[in-house]
């Protein structure tokens, strides 16, 4: 047996591959609920009963969803690019700090208050990427490390503003800042935690940035930079101008994700683990699943949402370990990657 490179996998091929390396996960995972002592069709049953089955199933998923698919579509972007992002969990708190601070410490009218938690949210949320991309590109450090440690130091800024400055004034036992006013709160659908402006505003920027990406002269030099870098040079493309504006972009992305789960959920700042519930690294697989194509997104952040609120059925009603949506997460994220070696070569058997 041998493998034979693809020049070019077709669409086809590349899809087919996806679908089946998202099915061995079921069954690795399904053979994990097995060795926990749970039958894994009554697992994936409930699974489906508690997320998509009814309106309030649906409200979770969606709840879910929406930070993943905002994170999602800037790393679909960044990975595009060359850029890989794995700090979006650490530009999701700078967002969610922005907004708190312009919510809790600037005397702005109700009107202006909103837009300004938002642009200051992703304003954070991209800059932070961009000190990434600077070491990058002025000193060749990898920019997966720099990412991922400045996670790190986006936790820990958190957790000392509301231990210290941010801290709120009424606080006992729990680390948390004072309420946002309620001009500095985003209003969600009926009965749901849902905040329908962050869903609208991460559905019309994977529309955006689908377009931006087959149809601009900016998303051209994306793709030439992403599939070589040398030929993009030779065509007078900076390449590294692409990777400032991408990280802006995936950066960005986060950071609003950030504002809407502390504007549209907790109405405060709170500890980082409250805040997100990994969604930077959850939305990688995001961004994998959707091969480069913010638009597809659309789909696949519901489906880990899915994921995500159906773990947290099978915590309650299965008694199930308390990382049971991390080993599933896991296991996704391990199969795509070993897919990519039979989406990028034909698999021979003979001399």
């Amino acid at each position: 047996m041998r493998f034979t490179p693809i020049a070019d996998p077709p669409r086809g091929r590349v899809a087919w591959v996806t679908l089946g390396a998202l099915v061995f996960a079921l069954v690795v995972a399904g053979l994990i609920f097995w060795l926990a002592g749970t039958n894994p069709f009554e697992a994936y049953a409930a699974m489906l009963q508690g997320t998509v089955s009814d309106w309030s199933g649906w409200a979770e998923v969606l709840r879910r969803g929406t930070p993943l698919l905002l994170i999602g579509i800037g790393l679909t972007l960044a990975f595009r690019a060359q850029f890989f992002n794995i700090g979006a969990e650490g530009q999701l708190l700078l967002g969610a700090v922005a907004a708190g601070g312009i919510a809790l410490f600037t005397p702005l009218p109700p009107l202006l208050m909103l837009p300004t938690m938002f642009v200051g949210g992703a304003l954070a949320g991209g800059l932070w990427a961009i000190i990434a991309a600077l070491l990058k590109t002025r000193l060749k450090v990898n920019e997966i490390l720099t990412t991922l440690m400045l996670n790190y130091v986006a936790t820990y800024l958190l957790i000392y503003l509301i231990n210290g400055p941010w801290k709120g004034k009424n606080v006992r036992g729990f680390i948390y800042s004072d309420d946002f006013p309620d001009f500095a709160q985003l209003p969600t659908l009926p009965n749901t935690q849902v905040g329908w402006p962050t869903l609208l505003l991460g559905v019309l920027l994977a529309v955006g940035l689908q377009w931006f990406l087959s149809r601009s002269t900016g998303g051209y030099e994306l793709r030439v930079t992403g599939e070589n870098p040398e030929a993009a040079r030779y065509a007078g493309i900076s390449v590294n101008s692409v990777l400032f504006k991408m990280a802006m972009i995936t950066g960005g992305a986060a950071g609003l994700a950030g504002v809407g789960e502390v504007a549209g959920i907790h109405h405060k700042l709170l500890e980082p683990s409250q805040i997100s519930s990994g969604y930077g690294f959850t939305a990688v697989i995001v961004a994998w699943l959707a091969r480069g194509n913010p638009l597809l997104c659309l789909i696949t952040a519901p489906l880990m949402g899915i994921i995500l609120a159906g773990g947290d059925v099978l915590k309650i009603n299965m008694n199930l370990p308390f990382r049971i949506t991390d080993v599933f997460s896991g296991v996704i994220l391990m199969s795509l990657i070993a897919s990519e070696i039979f989406v990028k070569n034909r698999i021979k058997f003979g001399k």
